[in-house]
């Protein structure tokens, strides 16, 4: 051989004794569903709550669905508007920022929001 050339050690690790199998806690798809989880912060909550603001469980699959499509464009943060009220949702956190109720929003201008979704 030359004699800058070596011949490699070759060292065989068996992969599959450490590699740990996915569990459904710890699945892609739990993890995905997860972090795609609307949240309502506790100040969204108290205003929802003082504002009479009524959102249903189909309507919220309709504004995360919304939402993610809106992420996938470049939204970091959001007017969401619906029936009765107007939403501002952190598309970033997935997380419905404040609320309010459509009439006392019709006078408004919301700033620092780069996407509005109509629902």
């Amino acid at each position: 051989m030359h004699k800058y050339i070596h011949p490699i050690q070759q060292h065989y690790v068996n992969h599959s004794a450490t590699k740990k199998q996915p569990t459904a806690s710890t699945s892609f798809k739990a993890i995905f569903e997860q972090a795609s989880e609307l949240k309502v912060s506790k100040h969204a909550k108290l205003r929802m709550q003082e504002r009479n603001i009524h959102i249903t469980d189909q309507t919220w699959e309709k504004i995360g669905t919304k939402l993610n499509e809106a992420k996938n464009k470049g939204v970091t943060d959001a007017l969401v508007v619906v029936n009765d009220a107007a939403l501002i949702v952190s598309a970033k956190n997935n997380t419905v920022v404040t609320a309010l109720h459509k009439t006392e929003a019709n006078n408004r201008i919301f700033t620092n929001i780069n996407g509005t979704i109509l629902i």
